[in-house]
């Protein structure tokens, strides 16, 4: 009797199915530009459609802009908000496009858990497409972050 009373015990424990367990998901957010899955088709290449709508990642040390270090402006793909400034462009050597800041306001964050860690990844503010995420590891001299964007959601504007 008593191994039957810990036993019924022990099941009730561990099938409680608490708050913490629960999933939640996000409620999307609102952006200025939004267009169906269809027109974001028709505007984008495929491997832009890939990373912005899709939340893609290029392949690393692909993208020709990885290497420019121009001045001028770093818009988004999708929607040619400006996202980052080469003066805050620097070479990580991992392979992407990297920045110790963004644009204030045109960038916006949320929580990814795809990975077997959480990362903080990175939109553009206006119309939400997936740029890449932002890591703790960038240059000690400035903000300490690492702004690690795929080169295909960019369009460079050179400085005037």
């Amino acid at each position: 009797m008593k191994k039957l009373i810990i036993l019924y015990f022990a099941t009730v424990l561990f099938s409680c199915n608490g708050t913490a367990q629960k999933k939640t998901t996000e409620t999307p957010k609102t952006f200025k530009v939004t267009k169906t899955e269809s027109e974001w088709k028709a505007e984008l290449s495929e491997m832009e459609f890939y990373v912005l709508r899709k939340a893609g990642t290029e392949r690393p040390f692909t993208s020709p802009l990885n290497k420019n270090y121009a001045e001028g402006r770093y818009h988004c793909a999708a929607c040619n908000t400006p996202l980052f400034k080469s003066k805050h462009k620097f070479d990580s050597g991992t392979g992407w496009p990297s920045f110790d800041r963004e644009i204030k306001d045109n960038v916006a964050f949320s929580t990814d858990n795809h990975l077997a860690y959480t990362r903080t990844e990175e939109h553009c503010a206006t119309c939400g497409g997936h740029l890449g995420h932002v890591f703790n590891d960038g240059p000690k001299n400035t903000t300490g972050k690492r702004h690690c964007i795929n080169g295909v959601s960019l369009r460079f504007v050179p400085k005037e």
